[in-house]
């Protein structure tokens, strides 16, 4: 197909960037030798973020960028750059700070306007064609008329922003208390709701870490309450049309207070975390629509994200082609009566009930979202049918529901391979086979971790970022680090395959030599060899995705336990010092950190399993909830610290350890669970 407009970002990789190649907009990537062109050439920059999935990037594409009287603007007053926010974070990260300094708020697309050295001085998310138009040319105008003010101003925020993320050592000597985190979860949960799950607003975001700590900080202090918020949470959320019933996985958040409509693109990371969530669930409550929503959910990311090198790719797009041929947002996921009706035959009516084909789950446009609010045994009840009928009659509309999509367009796909994602992916897959037991999941986790292995992880041990086509690309970024070692280390605690500890050690080592800030003690978000930008960002904040330095966190205190020595444990101790002033005031924002507070301050487990028999011993001891341990096991002798001079000949031995002091070695799983203060199975 001819094009009338090409752009650099043709030679880009990223599906978000090549959707901008054919803009009239000359649209360059973010690269140092563009902002020392622009600086040469004195001009200002236009730097817009998106991502693929994001509707209103395609949106604002489509009535700004693909204009050409609005390229005509931007092309003779601006050097214009756009950046894939998820192949590069560190850039976004900076300049979402910039526009919440400068509006209160943002979201994608971002679009910044800066000096040609990139302090940025303008900032605003979507805007229509007139509205986009009007600004670029009044901003071109006052940079010309009124220069000193801009650049004024653009040193101003620059000083904010380095002020904003500027983290000084905490002097405390003493850590959070279990007292402290009971207030801080008290003032957390004035925004719970009990009744839909999640928190009292809309949009309803998932939020995986929230729901990962509260359960396990429910279970370890015996609050049945918050347990009941969590099982809630969670059922609500399986329960909603945010959950895609007929071909599994989530979407990213629901518009609605009920997880009702969602926005429907899917986003690897959700994924992953979620497989996680729901599979550690099923372990504390058997309830098996958790198990389902785990099974649903791999088989989605298999079907649907995975590349037959075994890496996943990142995300399908909200919006896809609708039966006019028009792109419209969730036309793929949508039911009409008329549509239902055919397909289902006798079973339309319960189908109808089961999944709220009636006021509660309509959309718009006679269109229905799937949304359920009723248990299986309450739904069986009123159709005077058994449960196991029922299951197996929703089963089978749902398959048919199945072949009828896929007959549709299907929505576009973010086809790079980002190594965090994967990360999260691999740790989702390796909690699954761990708590939900399928041998398929371990497979698929070897497979993906045999991936990033040999695709993403260097001669020197440091990361690439990004993988797309067969070529790996960009420095990693410290949360690629984190989520890699955190997955690696559970990947150990089933396998019990010491190469993956050894690779945990040297990616460690290598984020302490060049991700480390000594000063504070904690973890830069980019590394000193790369370029540098208006800062180096320290990221604390635990948001959709848990923050990379409290994640850093959980590995340091793991790895502890098996290279004691190593001052591993004083430094996360510090670093969870360095931000638990925040705790009390904004629990939420730093859920994940919650754990390492129980971590210190309850016994922490490592368990440790020699003899022939020990896989199988260490599996089962596995299956158990229990947040607050680590396994590790050999047939004979280990290499590590945990592992040495334990063997017993013709015994299989487990020795329940706390700071490297051991019990007496047991025999059976009953006994392990005395010595864990758990109760037999």
């Amino acid at each position: 197909m001819a094009h009338k407009h090409t752009n650099a970002l043709i030679h880009e990789s990223s599906p978000y960037l090549l959707q901008h190649a054919h803009n009239p907009v000359n649209w360059e990537a973010w690269a140092p030798e563009v902002l020392e062109r622009a600086q040469r050439e004195d001009k200002l920059l236009i730097i817009s973020i998106g991502y693929a999935a994001c509707h209103w990037c395609h949106v604002m594409e489509k009535e700004c960028f693909e204009n050409e009287d609005v390229a005509h603007v931007m092309n003779g007053h601006f050097i214009n750059i756009k950046i894939d926010r998820e192949e590069r974070p560190d850039v976004d990260q900076i300049y979402m700070d910039a526009i919440q300094m400068i509006s209160g708020q943002g979201g994608w697309p971002l679009n910044i306007v800066a000096l040609p050295d990139g302090r940025p001085f303008w900032g605003g998310t979507y805007l229509p064609k007139e509205g986009w138009t009007n600004v670029m040319q009044q901003l071109s105008e006052l940079y010309a008329k009124d220069r000193d003010r801009v650049t004024q101003y653009a040193t101003d925020l620059a000083n904010g922003l380095h002020a904003i993320n500027l983290l000084e050592p905490s002097k405390d000597k003493d850590l959070f208390s279990l007292g402290q985190l009971e207030d801080a979860v008290q003032n957390w949960s004035g925004h719970f709701d009990t009744f839909l799950g999640g928190h009292k607003r809309a949009p309803k975001f998932m939020m995986p870490n929230h729901w990962d700590f509260l359960l396990h900080y429910a279970t370890n202090s015996h609050k049945p309450e918050l347990l009941e918020f969590v099982k809630t949470t969670l059922t609500r959320m399986a329960y909603g049309g945010i959950y895609d019933h007929v071909g599994g996985g989530f979407s990213r958040y629901a518009v609605d207070i009920k997880w009702h409509v969602p926005h429907f693109e899917k986003m690897l990371y959700d994924n992953g975390q979620l497989s996680s969530l729901y599979a550690k669930a099923y372990a504390v409550t058997k309830n098996e629509t958790y198990k389902e929503a785990v099974e649903g959910t791999i088989a989605f990311v298999t079907e649907e994200l995975m590349d037959e090198s075994g890496g996943f790719y990142s995300s399908l797009d909200a919006d896809s082609l609708d039966n006019n041929g028009e792109l419209k947002e969730g036309a793929f996921y949508v039911w009409t009566k008329e549509e239902l009706a055919p397909l289902l035959g006798t079973d339309l009516d319960i189908f109808q009930d089961y999944f709220n084909i009636n006021p509660y789950g309509l959309w718009e446009e006679e269109n229905y979202v799937l949304i359920r609010d009723k248990s299986d045994g309450e739904i069986a009840e009123k159709h005077g049918i058994s449960v196991s009928d029922l299951k197996k009659r929703m089963k089978n509309a749902l398959s048919l529901l199945k072949k009828e999509r896929d007959k549709r367009s299907k929505p576009r796909l973010d086809d790079k391979i980002l190594t965090s994602w994967n990360g999260l992916m691999l740790k989702g897959l390796v909690d699954a086979f761990r708590y939900v037991d399928h041998k398929a999941y371990l497979a698929l986790a070897l497979k993906n971790a045999k991936f990033i292995e040999r695709e993403m992880v260097k001669e020197d041990f440091s990361l690439y970022r990004n993988h797309k086509g067969g070529k790996s690309t960009i420095n990693a970024f410290l949360e690629d680090y984190a989520t890699v070692i955190e997955a690696f280390l559970a990947l150990y605690e089933v396998t019990f395959d010491e190469k993956w500890l050894n690779l945990c050690k040297n990616l460690v080592e290598h984020t302490r030599l060049h991700f480390l800030d000594e000063a504070s003690g904690m973890f830069f978000y980019t590394s000193d060899k790369d370029q540098s930008l208006i800062r180096r960002s320290i990221e604390t904040n635990d948001n959709v995705i848990s923050s990379s330095n409290s994640i850093m966190a959980h590995n340091l205190f793991k790895m502890d336990k098996i290279f004691p020595g190593e001052g591993y444990g004083h430094l996360a101790q510090q670093m969870l010092k360095n931000v638990q002033k925040d705790f009390l005031r904004s629990a939420h924002g730093f859920s994940n950190w919650l754990h390492l507070v129980l971590f210190y301050h309850s016994d922490f487990y490592e368990i440790a399993i020699v003899g022939e028999d020990y896989k199988a011993m260490a599996l089962d001891i596995g299956k158990r909830y229990l947040p607050n341990s680590f396994l590790t096991g050999c047939p004979k002798e280990g290499h590590i610290e945990l592992l040495k001079n334990r063997y017993v000949k013709d015994k299989t031995l487990a020795y329940v350890c706390i700071e490297g002091a051991c019990k007496l070695p047991v025999e059976t799983t009953d006994d392990v669970w005395k010595e864990v203060q758990l109760s037999p199975e």
